[in-house]
């Protein structure tokens, strides 16, 4: 199968691209920096794109976009503005397959594992300030996915964290009481998803119940990077 990766040099990106090459896949990688893309291999084709601007998806059977940004409180326009491109793109070339990553907090609302830190005091700040216009950007992203007339899914994690190891992540439609996504098991979900029909025309929640970190574990590295 041919697999086209949109913002794979990010965390989960690379994750996914060398999990779909250990799967026997041919991946095309995309990417704004595609000389500092670390993953090396047959079968893979590293390109570079704005996909703001343009969205090399010919010749692919799935796409899936990792693409994301960091908080700011400045206006986010990247999922929107990237959805748009690629829509357009996969229509023009005839493919069918779209899965994007947005997130839980697109949906806000109580997590039972969350508990009173998370659910009344994190949440609804980084929902209302930081966060305010990434989330507003990927509602945005998520209605042109489900508006279009193509095989989508929509994956939402929650708090992403780094593990190497794929665990029994857990899916759950739109919403999940699960707090914590691991970045292996965003990509496996993602990679599930090029050859399941399952989830077509749904929104899925990923989570991990493995060797997640601590709330406040999180919080710290988010804050101090350690």
């Amino acid at each position: 199968m041919r697999i086209v990766v949109l913002g794979a040099n990010g965390g989960t990106g690379r994750r996914l691209v060398q999990q779909a090459l250990d799967a026997g896949h041919d991946v095309r990688a995309v990417t704004r920096q595609p000389h500092s893309f670390p993953v090396k291999g047959p079968g893979l084709e590293v390109v570079a794109a704005d996909v703001t601007v343009d969205a090399p998806v010919n010749g692919a059977d799935v796409v899936l976009s990792t693409l994301g940004t960091p908080f700011t409180r400045q206006p986010v326009t990247l999922y929107s503005r990237s959805t748009a491109t690629v829509l357009a793109a996969m229509r023009r070339e005839g493919v069918r397959r779209l899965v994007v990553v947005s997130s839980s907090a697109t949906e806000p609302h109580q997590h039972a594992e969350g508990g009173f830190l998370l659910n009344r005091v994190i949440q609804p700040l980084v929902t209302a300030t930081i966060g305010k216009s990434t989330y507003d950007d990927m509602r945005g992203m998520e209605t042109l996915v489900r508006d279009s007339s193509l095989d989508w899914t929509i994956v939402r994690p929650s708090g992403l964290f780094d593990s190497d190891t794929v665990t029994r992540y857990r899916l759950r439609e739109d919403r999940s009481d699960g707090i914590f996504t691991s970045r292996a098991d965003l990509a496996a979900c993602l990679l599930a998803q090029a050859t399941d029909a399952a989830w077509v025309g749904r929104t899925v929640a990923v989570t991990t119940a493995e060797g997640t970190p601590t709330l406040l574990a999180m919080l710290r590295q988010e804050a101090f990077g350690k």
